[in-house]
């Protein structure tokens, strides 16, 4: 399976309500120093309506302005639209939100 194959079934996991960092998907996917590369597949994501990209952001909760499907302020909606609590400062408040990595082997079509 391509990286960012692994990528956006991992991603797909994060439930709800949570969100995990670039890093923790890289990890996941088998290489913690890709974060870019998680950012990239992300971007070139073909399963748009189906992998929860909204719900990765940067390690200390911020939002990324690259945020394709609209930038950052829909990021944010989308967010809050699930729970998704935030600091005064408008990251994301990651001590209450963020996924706790147990990832579970999918198959093909669990997205």
């Amino acid at each position: 399976m391509s990286f960012n194959n692994k990528v956006y079934e991992i991603v797909c996991q994060i439930p709800e309500g949570q969100v995990a960092t670039y890093g923790q998907i890289a990890f996941l996917a088998g290489n913690r120093r890709a974060s870019r590369a998680v950012g990239y597949a992300l971007h070139r994501n073909p399963h748009q309506h189906k992998v929860p990209c909204h719900r990765v952001v940067f390690k200390d909760g911020s939002l990324t302005d690259a945020f394709c499907f609209g930038g950052k302020i829909l990021q944010r909606q989308l967010l809050e639209g699930e729970g998704v609590q935030f600091t005064e400062d408008g990251r994301v408040d990651m001590r209450l939100c963020s996924w706790s990595m147990q990832v579970r082997e999918q198959g093909p079509g669990n997205c």
